[in-house]
C-alpha cells in the first residue's frame, strides 16, 4: 500500500508491501531511513531546520523541524527493532526555491542540520539528491529500501 507523507509529517512501517512517498520537496528536506535486516523504514518531510524559532509549534508538530523530527523518527525505528549500525540513510530536497536573493537559505540550512544530526548519531548518508532549483518527489519501497526520486521529468534510484 502507498502512504503519503505530507509536509511536516513522517511515516514508519515494517510492512514490506508498503511504499512511502512525499511530494514537492523544495527547500524542505526528505529523509529516508531503512534497516535492511529488520526490514523497517521511515520517511520524514521536514520544513524548517531549527525548532527554536517556534518552540510551541515544535511541541505540537515536531516533524515540522529537522532538529526535532529526525531524532523522533530514529527513535520510532529503534522501537521497531532497527539498529543504528545498520541504518541506510538517503536524503532529497533542500533546494533553493523562491529565494532568489539567497536571504533565507532554508534548503541549505535544513541539509546542514540534518547532516549534523545523522553524524552525531553515527549514521552516514548513503545517497542524496539535494540543492539546485527543482522540486522532488521521493519514494521509499519497504521491501528493499529502494529510494526513487522523480524530478523534472526524470525518475531514478538514489543508490
Amino acid at each position: 500500500m502507498q502512504y503519503t507523507v505530507g509536509i511536516s509529517e513522517m511515516k514508519i512501517s515494517s510492512n514490506p508491501q508498503d511504499v512511502l512517498v512525499t511530494y514537492s520537496l523544495g527547500s524542505c528536506v526528505g529523509l529516508a531511513l531503512y534497516d535492511p535486516q529488520a526490514k523497517v523504514g521511515g520517511l520524514i518531510h521536514c520544513m524548517l531546520p531549527l525548532s527554536k524559532i517556534d518552540e510551541a509549534r515544535a511541541v505540537q508538530n515536531p516533524c515540522m523541524f529537522t532538529d526535532t523530527g529526525v531524532p523522533l523518527m530514529m527513535q520510532a525505528l529503534f522501537d521497531l527493532g532497527a539498529e543504528r549500525r545498520r541504518i541506510v540513510a538517503k536524503v532529497a530536497g533542500a533546494a533553493k526555491l523562491l529565494d532568489d536573493s539567497n536571504t533565507f537559505r532554508i534548503g541549505e540550512r535544513n541539509h546542514v542540520v540534518l547532516r549534523k544530526i545523522l553524524w552525531k548519531n553515527n549514521i552516514l548518508i548513503a545517497a542524496e539528491d539535494v540543492g539546485g532549483t527543482v522540486a522532488r518527489t521521493m519514494y521509499v519501497h519497504l521491501d528493499t529500501g529502494a529510494t526513487i526520486i522523480k524530478s523534472a521529468g526524470r525518475e531514478y534510484e538514489l543508490a
